[in-house]
């Protein structure tokens, strides 16, 4: 009986290899909440200025992006814009303009914001919890409803 017990045990040992780690759990959850919020997750590099970016080593410049997708403009094409955090402030990709006030007033996890004709979204690391998911995702909403040019207009 003590032998089968073992070469089961020895026939699974590989198995438990493939078993995801806490943090892997954490961030499938993390990524299934903003689904479940209408928000897409992907990588991509930060939007900082291209000098800075190419110093950065890809373990800092690559990180995720919770997107919310935006209807397609009518008339002139949305101007993409990018505001990455440096100190206590933004910094805007051109122009001065600040962040809308939806992402502004996101914490510190939020490394940077951008807007471009397809998206709105948030470059993080995924370093909080599920309340930071929510934060993004009304964030983001209240983001496109201004964008469609009335806050007022909740669009689902």
């Amino acid at each position: 009986m003590l032998l089968i017990a073992v070469v089961v045990a020895l026939a699974l040992a590989p198995l438990w290899h493939f078993r995801p780690t806490p943090r892997q759990r954490a961030q499938a959850s993390l990524r299934e909440r903003a689904a479940l919020a209408g928000l897409y997750v992907e990588f991509r590099d930060l939007p900082l200025p291209r000098a800075r970016r190419e110093r950065l080593p890809a373990s800092e410049r690559q990180v995720l992006y919770y997107g919310l997708r935006l209807p397609t403009s009518r008339g002139a094409p949305r101007r993409p814009r990018a505001w990455w955090r440096e100190g206590d402030g933004w910094r805007v990709s051109e122009g001065r303009a600040p962040p809308p006030g939806a992402v502004a007033s996101l914490p510190a996890w939020a490394l940077a914001v951008g807007i471009d004709e397809g998206s709105c979204g948030v470059y993080w690391q995924e370093v909080a919890g599920p309340e930071a998911v929510d934060a993004i995702a009304d964030a983001l909403k209240a983001w496109r409803n201004e964008e469609a040019g009335s806050p007022r207009t909740v669009v689902p």
